[in-house]
């Protein structure tokens, strides 16, 4: 389900109003913990963070002309979204987030390649998701890229 919008406010404004509180605090937990030089925004019918042109000019090799997707944030009709790139390239970051989503969530972890799914949207485990979102640094992700898009 893509929303479109022209900002994160816009986006926000568009979702389930019961959902926009916890949505907001997701968002701001991985903006305020993303390390510097991510740039957020509205692509792909979600908001999220990726390494801008300036940064990695070669951008995003899918869609040439565009900046580097990182990580993303979607309300689907059933669920909020969770998108990391860097859990569906680098499986020691995959490792580490299975084994420590149980200690932040009673829930089973309900995830596909780089989505993790949140049915029940007063159970996100904010805090995991703060120190999940440190864990890369946009000079680490473009490296894990390039390594894995030369696979």
């Amino acid at each position: 389900m893509q929303i479109p919008a022209i900002s994160v406010d816009d986006y926000i404004s568009k979702i389930p109003e019961e959902r926009q509180e916890i949505f907001k605090k997701l968002f701001d937990t991985i903006d305020d913990n993303l390390p510097k030089g991510f740039k957020q925004g509205v692509s792909y019918g979600m908001v999220g963070w990726d390494v801008p042109l300036e940064t990695y000019p070669s951008g995003y090799h899918c869609t040439p002309g565009t900046p580097l997707p990182f990580m993303g944030l979607a309300s689907q009709k059933n669920f909020i979204a969770l998108y990391h790139m860097g859990i569906y390239s680098k499986p020691e970051l995959l490792e580490w987030f299975v084994s420590e989503f149980p200690k932040h969530s009673k829930r089973k972890l309900d995830m596909g390649k780089s989505c993790v799914r949140f049915k029940k949207i007063d159970e996100i485990p904010l805090e995991l998701i703060a120190e999940l979102s440190q864990k890369m640094t946009v000079d680490e992700w473009i490296k894990c890229y390039e390594k894995n898009l030369k696979r």
